[in-house]
């Protein structure tokens, strides 16, 4: 079973500035890896720390900047550390000295805008205990679990502890399949992988090490071609592949070498099975055939590159597009976690790279206010196969299982 960040849960620490937000960080792993001040504002920008947390195991756990933050850099602090949302699986919000106002609340409702499932920490309970009357009125709000807490003498540590673990869904602890339930022992796995000016130097790209990985993790067997390899192995080896994965981009050249017989997909598609939005790329991927001259596409890179002629997202993909449907589209390219600026019902469609180099929660985050909207969505693989005729024989091999 391939092995990722995905598979530590990502928790994130909130609240205002000098509540004890990295005292607790400190307290959770039994050693000071976070800085610790009686300034308020010491925690600046959000930082991940990779931690082991007894009870729960190995976890990111990400630092936020103060919510109360001040100034017009302050703003921008609050900005990033609310960006977080879109990539931990839970959070802890901070409180101290019964303090519950606007800004707790605000952070709820952020909370609950993200599904991001949360606890409470009253910490310097040493300095002040939790009142009853603090706990009725945020019970009027919430109905998370609240602990009070002291970072300083760690008092109901183990109770915080668990309710952290319950309030981590459980599908993050599930290690979602990469291809594990299609191949088995001794089967034969072909990946075509074409060097082009996109392929790193000296390397793989990350979906074909991901893939090559997990074939040798299910004890079956690779074998790694270069798509103009491919004709002469099937002509000449007598061997049956139990998969074949394929770069996107050569779909149109392998359509009519690889065998009908043998189940066909491409780096893309299978991680788009693995992040987790399948279905919803099943289901946005032919509204490529309803796009008119005018309408906006958004493209999202999941990383950042050196663009260049042979780019898929920007180029290829694009020219693809206007081959097969005739029309005049706009298209804009966001790269990154860099922010949408324009709204989302600007766009018609929303088309995703594969998403290799994010995690499945910011990959959901990124894609949710086009599914809010209800604007189609697709990815690179699915686009690729849908205007090249062989949507449903790629997808194939996945369409039992929507992760």
């Amino acid at each position: 079973m391939i092995k990722t960040r995905d598979n530590k849960p990502h928790i994130g620490i909130f609240g205002r500035r000098n509540t004890g937000k990295s005292s607790f960080i400190n307290s959770l792993v039994g050693q000071e890896i976070a800085i610790v001040s009686e300034q308020a504002g010491t925690t600046t920008d959000p930082v991940k720390k990779s931690i082991e947390i007894f009870g729960i195991g190995p976890a990111i756990v990400v630092d936020t900047a103060g919510i109360d933050d001040t100034g017009e850099l302050g703003k921008k602090r609050i900005e990033k550390s609310l960006e977080v949302l879109k990539i931990v699986d839970c959070a802890v919000l901070m409180i101290s000295e019964n303090t519950f106002e606007s800004y707790e609340k605000a952070l709820i409702e952020a909370f609950n805008s993200y599904e991001v499932p949360y606890i409470l920490v009253h910490n310097k309970s040493d300095e002040q205990p939790l009142e009853e009357e603090t706990r009725i009125r945020i019970g009027t709000i919430t109905k998370a679990e609240l602990t009070d807490f002291s970072a300083k003498e760690k008092n109901n540590l183990d109770k915080v502890i668990v309710s952290l673990k319950n309030s981590i869904p459980e599908s993050v602890f599930q290690k979602p399949q990469l291809l594990g339930d299609i191949i088995g022992k001794g089967d034969y796995v072909l990946l075509i992988t074409p060097i082009d000016n996109e392929a790193p130097d000296g390397r793989m790209i990350l979906p074909q090490v991901m893939a090559i990985r997990d074939v040798l993790d299910n004890d079956a067997i690779n074998i790694v071609l270069k798509e103009d390899q491919v004709e002469n192995f099937f002509k000449t080896s007598g061997i049956t592949p139990k998969l074949a994965i394929t770069d996107s981009q050569v779909f149109g050249k392998m359509k009519d070498i690889v065998p009908a017989n043998v189940p066909f997909t491409s780096f893309s598609i299978m991680l788009a099975r693995f992040r987790g939005n399948f279905k919803a790329y099943l289901d946005g991927t032919p509204k490529i055939d309803e796009l008119q001259d005018g309408d906006r596409v958004l493209i999202l890179e999941s990383c950042t590159h050196q663009v260049n002629c042979d780019d898929i997202g920007r180029f290829k993909l694009p020219n693809w597009i206007k081959e097969y449907t005739g029309r005049n589209i706009e298209y804009d390219v966001v790269a990154g976690l860099d922010k949408i600026t324009r709204d989302m019902e600007d766009y018609k469609m929303v088309i995703q790279c594969g998403g290799c180099m994010v995690t499945r929660k910011q990959l959901r985050s990124r894609l949710k206010s086009a599914k809010d909207a209800s604007i189609a969505i697709s990815n690179y693989g699915m686009a690729i196969a849908w205007v090249n005729g062989m949507f449903d024989r790629v997808t194939e091999p996945f369409s039992k299982v929507y992760a």
